[in-house]
């Protein structure tokens, strides 16, 4: 198996997860999962962020892409989370210390399922991102749901868990999901990268086949 954000090869990746362990799906050298290794390469080839000089926010950013990033010399690159140890700026989803239309390109992957207004937390990524941006927005999606469930009732951190996926989740996102995006104004489009990967490459990179690539654009008024 090939982990393509180092191009290191292992006889098999580790076992990784919350409760029930996945087994082959961390990547030892970056610790990447199935989603970064899906993101990494549908940016490496279908988008402009590694060879377009573009100022670049990154919400909680992951280990796996920090220091890549962070090296790339065209991009003007900030991080920002309440709590990563990763974040240059120390700031809330809901209420970013950014200018209007301030980067041209956000990533915020695995977030939205943590926050409970996450309305106004894409409305916060869509003022920030410059009309004509593009961004990514990961989250957990179960594709057999046509509908998102949340009940904030849910305290519990057990409880979270068996419902939600994770104990500090509150909601599981359906096929739903873009109309959240859309909502705020956003044009939306799910790719099925894994499709275009083809099973071959899918089995070499320890892909999940289905998963979705969320890309989002803000329109040019």
């Amino acid at each position: 198996m090939t982990d393509p954000i180092d191009g290191k090869s292992y006889k098999r990746f580790l076992p990784y997860g919350y409760g029930i362990s996945r087994p082959g799906v961390l990547a030892p050298g970056t610790l990447s999962l199935e989603r970064h290794r899906l993101l990494w390469l549908f940016l490496k080839a279908e988008t402009n962020l590694f060879t377009i000089a573009q100022s670049v926010l990154h919400m909680a950013p992951e280990q796996a892409f920090f220091k890549r990033f962070k090296k790339l010399k065209h991009l003007k690159y900030t991080t920002a989370d309440l709590y990563s140890p990763l974040a240059m700026v120390k700031a809330d989803i809901c209420n970013l210390p950014f200018k209007d239309g301030e980067f041209s390109v956000v990533l915020c992957n695995h977030v939205l399922e943590h926050i409970e207004d996450h309305q106004k937390a894409i409305s916060e990524l869509y003022r920030v991102m410059k009309p004509g941006g593009w961004g990514i927005f990961q989250v957990p999606q179960e594709l057999h749901r046509e509908t998102t469930f949340e009940d904030n009732s849910i305290k519990d951190p057990n409880e979270r868990a068996a419902i939600f996926g994770q104990y500090d989740h509150v909601r599981v996102y359906g096929k739903d999901y873009g109309n959240f995006l859309t909502a705020a104004g956003f044009e939306f489009e799910a790719i099925d990268y894994t499709k275009v990967l083809g099973p071959e490459k899918v089995a070499q990179y320890g892909l999940a086949a289905g998963e979705l690539i969320p890309l989002v654009r803000k329109p040019i008024v």
